[in-house]
């Protein structure tokens, strides 16, 4: 048992003694599957906080030789696997949590030598049968080991990327190309390496180490293909801990939901777990990252930017290329370049059919709040987002007037570089008019109601407050909407709700571009 070469299974130990622990072993059976296909080279690309680490040390605690991981992982899924048996414990591993080594190092341009030092070391110590010469990569240490003894090896490396998102001197970077070079790019030595997995924030950096890891197959928060329910939480593994824990699920899913890949719905699991232990839904996301991120890049508003974003803050999606990126921290030539990179860090959701991004949930909502708060070209949105509380409290007043009022700033705001008289516009404009609402109401665009569809359905999820019925017009009267949410029933859509109803008719004049409100009160068993 050495520090790098073959440690011991306390890491994984200690997170399976946690008070929450999702198991997640049935991503070795997966692996287990790909080392005898030929797709041994694995590079895993989550945000921050995602459960990345955590399957590394797992995967270590499975395969290690400087350990007995058979108790350990007996009361969990892989054990009843048919492919349990066949590499627990068996391989040699070299585990490397490369951000820890950079930010420990007292002489950050010697990274690379005192690491390949210290691995060196190890071994010679475990394997003193061996010449190991004093100046042997890692690389060569593991031929000599397969051509001598046929010893075969897994390579884990957390956080690769960590050298080309940070700014280090070009002689650390050079030696780090050569050091993936030597393990990577040989021939020789691929039959000695049973399983490569290496995670990172971005996916492989194109232009800079792609031709040293060209031979690795990604799973990116973009597709992560067959490893999808392995990093972060899956529904029905949230489902599950609200019922144990007495938490309310639907809350949960408006807070962290979001991500969908593959058919499943994919929760971030440090929130899930913070949330859980504190008893409540709150944003954790500031404690991995922060809404400067997204600040420092829509300020450089490459053409479309904008109104992009403020289209997402009003609940769409929108379109994004993630073809063009270069998965880089610093090389954006458009919109679609920062789009994408806001993916890979969390703060959008992909959705991979249909080619789109948005806002995932709540809790990245509100790091988009504070982003365009302190960027000086969204002041207007930050106005109407402020304003957004008041319009709430007025609406429920049954002041038509502060609502027409906030249409008329919001509308033509969010349709810059669309067609102001666009039926969608001027449900965008709503949503964004409206967004403090999240905080106590679900709001449902066309909702399938009685007689046709709503145009926009506010459902409470706190007490003492009644559910919003809005109906839109062009050219006709406010009137004529609050009459046709009575005559087709629309109300019947919230057959399960027992609250007080609001109906609330918005008609918008194309030639004066604006807006004319009215709303009245209604009581449930008044409509029944």
């Amino acid at each position: 048992m050495g520090i790098y070469l073959n440690p011991n299974n306390e890491n994984f130990k200690k997170i399976t003694h946690a008070e929450i622990y999702v198991d997640k072993t049935m991503m070795i059976s997966v692996l287990n599957r790909f080392m005898e296909t030929a797709r041994e080279y694995v590079c895993v690309s989550r945000p921050r906080r995602f459960g990345k680490t955590i399957a590394g040390n797992m995967l270590s605690a499975y395969y290690s030789r400087g350990c007995d991981s058979r108790a350990l992982f007996a009361p969990y899924k892989i054990s009843g696997d048919k492919s349990f048996e066949s590499n627990l414990n068996k391989l040699n591993v070299i585990q490397i949590d490369l951000n820890s080594e950079y930010q420990n190092a007292r002489d950050k341009d010697r990274l690379l030598d005192d690491l390949q030092d210290n691995i060196v070391a190890d071994f010679v110590s475990q394997f003193s049968d061996i010449a190991f010469d004093g100046k042997d990569s890692v690389g060569n240490c593991i031929l000599k080991a397969y051509a001598r003894k046929g010893e075969r090896f897994v390579i884990i490396i957390d956080e690769y990327d960590v050298l080309v998102r940070e700014s280090v001197s070009q002689r650390l970077f050079d030696q780090y190309l050569g050091f993936l070079n030597g393990l990577f790019k040989s021939n020789t030595l691929r039959p000695a390496i049973a399983l490569a997995y290496i995670t990172g924030i971005l996916p492989v950096v194109r232009d800079r180490i792609q031709s040293k890891l060209n031979n690795f197959r990604e799973y990116t928060i973009l597709d992560a293909g067959k490893l999808t329910e392995f990093i972060g939480f899956t529904a029905p593994e949230v489902q599950a801990l609200c019922a144990e824990y007495g938490a309310d699920y639907e809350e949960f899913r408006r807070w962290y939901d979001g991500y969908w890949q593959r058919g499943f719905e994919i929760y971030n699991p440090e929130s899930v777990v913070m949330s859980l232990e504190d008893g409540k839904c709150a944003s954790y996301w500031s404690k991995t990252s922060t809404y400067a991120v997204i600040a420092d890049r829509i300020r450089t508003n490459f053409d479309g930017t904008k109104d992009d974003v403020i289209r997402m803050l009003a609940g769409e999606s929108v379109d994004v290329d993630s073809y063009t990126y270069m998965n880089t921290m610093t090389e954006f030539t458009g919109k679609d370049d920062v789009f994408t990179y806001l993916i890979h860090l969390g703060y959008l959701a992909y959705d991979r059919e249909t080619g789109t991004c948005r806002i995932p949930n709540r809790e990245v909502q509100q790091e988009w709040r504070r982003a365009v708060s302190v960027v000086d070209e969204y002041a207007v949105t930050n106005k109407i987002i402020q304003a957004s509380k008041d319009l709430l409290t007025e609406t429920l007043k049954l002041n038509a007037d502060a609502v027409a009022k906030s249409l008329d700033e919001s509308h033509i705001h969010v349709t810059s570089n669309r067609s102001y008289n666009n039926e969608d516009a001027l449900q965008s404009a709503i949503y964004l008019s409206y967004i403090y609402a999240l905080n106590k109401y679900t709001i449902v665009r066309e909702m399938t109601t009685g007689k046709g569809f709503a145009d926009v359905v506010f459902i409470p999820f706190v007490p003492g407050i009644p559910a919003m019925i809005i109906e839109l017009k062009r050219n006709g009267s406010a009137e004529t909407a609050l009459t046709q949410i009575k005559d087709r029933k629309y109300f019947d859509s919230l057959s399960h709700y027992s609250g007080d109803l609001l109906f609330v008719g918005v008609n918008y004049d194309e030639q004066s571009k604006t807006h004319e409100c009215r709303i009245e009160r209604f009581f449930k068993q008044s409509l029944e």
